[in-house]
């Protein structure tokens, strides 16, 4: 019952991976266990670029990618982001339910 959480995550990364392709060869990358040094200043920097997200080279999109990156790492971040992957999955797919029947 514990690793609840990180099955949740790891069958969102994975539907991720199942709409982007292009992913694939990355998320071995980022479940890798000795990336872990890399991974976690790699998240850290992307939530403090997503904060200064108004700047014009960084962006708000660095945010829940920093997040997602930290939450492979650290259990306590894995039930909020998966959460938050799932309603954007599900926002996502209705906004496109919606504009294909605006296009009809």
């Amino acid at each position: 019952m514990h690793d609840r959480p990180r099955r949740r995550l790891d069958r969102q990364l994975n539907a991720l991976v199942r709409r982007f392709p292009s992913l694939r060869g990355l998320l071995p990358l980022v479940e890798a266990r000795p990336g872990v040094l890399l991974r976690v200043p790699l998240a850290v920097l992307l939530i403090m670029g997503g904060m200064l997200g108004f700047l014009p080279i960084l962006g708000f999109w660095m945010l829940p990618l920093g997040l997602l990156l930290l939450a492979v790492d650290l259990p306590v971040l894995r039930p909020a982001v998966s959460n938050a992957m799932i309603r954007g999955r599900r926002r996502l797919s209705l906004w496109q339910r919606s504009f294909r029947n605006r296009q009809r």
